[in-house]
């Protein structure tokens, strides 16, 4: 005899737990993003050149190292998102790159003589590599996850949950760095610094741990003419088609474009914040404190920004948080002052999360869901490409000028350039053209 059918009420409770436990991942994974992107690791790196070289030359290290790690990962993301679709396994491929990033992210503990930049920056692009290849196969799920209609607050609502965990284990790691050696002399500022990269290791590990256990891995689609393929020829052959069927989706193809440009500017300030202050000799205080008032700040905006979309729209709601990035990369080259760096990390946290979020959300809306992954490593690709090309001219600029401050200037063509391609996005067409391709394969299958 069969069970009988869960009540409404239960399968919505259900629904419920899986938003939540798809939303710990957020909070999980953000320690990386905040304490090792943002915050402390860019400071440590930068006392990790050899005597006599100038904080430009470091500069431009970082903005290279996290350039390439985001070419490896930009590489590998679309054939993995294929793989990961045709053999129903997206949990597993986001295990296998979180562990690499949990494992890389400990090691990161080791480098700690000048000179060992080289070693930090090997390190730190495996750590990257694992945190970029988990968030292919974690974006992917939002559209199982989510219903149609809360497909934007659910993305909102994981942002807003990375930024205070994030934000937690930041504070954390800043009473770890700035208490604990004043009251523990034995313990150097230094020893603590490279401790804290070893609890965000941990964080990420445990608070990993809902996803894992309580989201259901998405039903596994394939076509007729998939049936006897091997996974990698499969997933190679979906690669190939999909590429050449981008026309067919004419505007989740312009999405992807118009998030790859303004991308550039918001992956960028998010990289090269903190050590383009410490360049500017302002002091740890202000470089991370700021960053920890963001994470704060940033959480209910995020929430805000997914209630905002709900009354205007979306696009209009992306419109608002590129015109104030805008403001904020010409803000940034008249910057002088410590007061000057937490008044614009402020303005930073009004449209991070939100400008993600819905670029994510975007983006879910116009493909099919049995594509998912597939299609967020596409997203994976511009997102990381973005991630490339960004902080190299960053990079590039302040070598040649031995100074930053056109750099952060320059940003301003990438959301420009994004809004201007943004308006050539019609989203309910995308919308109408994912849910005739989802129907034409689940009648294929």
């Amino acid at each position: 005899m069969e069970n009988p059918p869960a009540s409404d009420a239960t399968s919505d409770l259900n629904h419920k737990r899986e938003i939540r436990a798809w939303t710990m991942y957020d909070w999980a994974n953000s320690a990386f993003a905040t304490t090792i992107m943002a915050a402390v690791f860019p400071i440590f790196y930068a006392t990790l050149g050899a005597a006599g070289e100038s904080g430009a030359i470091m500069t431009s290290r970082w903005g290279f190292t996290t350039a390439i790690a985001a070419l490896i990962a930009a590489v590998i993301s679309p054939l993995l998102g294929a793989l990961a679709d045709f053999s129903g396994s997206k949990k597993k491929f986001l295990t296998g790159f979180m562990l690499l990033g949990v494992i890389s992210t400990a090691l990161l503990f080791l480098p700690n003589q000048p000179g060992s930049w080289l070693f930090a920056s090997f390190i730190f692009i495996f750590a990257n590599i694992g945190f970029a290849g988990s968030l292919v196969y974690y974006d992917a799920l939002l559209p199982h996850v989510a219903r149609a209609d809360e497909i934007d607050q659910v993305s909102s609502r994981g942002y807003m949950m990375g930024y205070f965990g994030g934000g937690v284990l930041l504070a954390v790691n800043l009473v770890m760095i700035m208490v604990l050696p004043s009251v523990f002399p034995t313990l150097s500022t230094g020893l603590m610094t490279r401790l804290s990269f070893v609890t965000v290791a941990i964080w990420w590990l445990v608070f990993s741990l809902p996803l894992l256990t309580r989201v259901k891995e998405p039903p596994r689609k394939i076509e007729t003419s998939e049936a006897n393929m091997r996974p990698i020829q499969a997933s190679i052959t979906r690669l190939v088609n999909t590429f050449k069927d981008l026309k067919k989706y004419r505007d989740l193809s312009m999405g992807l474009l118009a998030f790859w440009i303004y991308a550039n500017g918001i992956g960028t300030i998010i990289t090269m914040a903190t050590i383009y202050g410490k360049e500017l000799q302002f002091s740890d205080i202000t470089l991370i404190g700021t960053l920890l008032m963001v994470q704060i700040l940033a959480a209910p905006f995020a929430f805000l920004f997914g209630w905002l979309a709900k009354k205007i729209g979306t696009k209009k709601a992306i419109y608002l948080s590129l015109t104030i990035y805008s403001l904020i990369a010409i803000a940034g080259y008249f910057m002088y002052h410590e007061w000057q760096f937490w008044v614009l990390g402020a303005a930073v946290a009004t449209v991070q999360g939100g400008s993600q979020a819905l670029s994510r959300s975007m983006i879910g809306r116009m493909m099919p869901k049995s594509k998912s992954a597939e299609f967020y490593g596409f997203f994976s690709v511009f997102e990381k490409f973005a991630s490339i090309l960004g902080p190299a001219i960053f990079g590039i600029i302040s070598r040649l000028m031995n100074e930053s401050r056109l750099s952060i200037a320059s940003l301003i063509v990438f959301f420009l350039v994004g809004m201007f391609i943004l308006t050539k996005v019609d989203m309910k067409r995308g919308e109408q053209t994912a849910l005739a391709e989802e129907a034409r394969l689940v009648e294929a299958h």
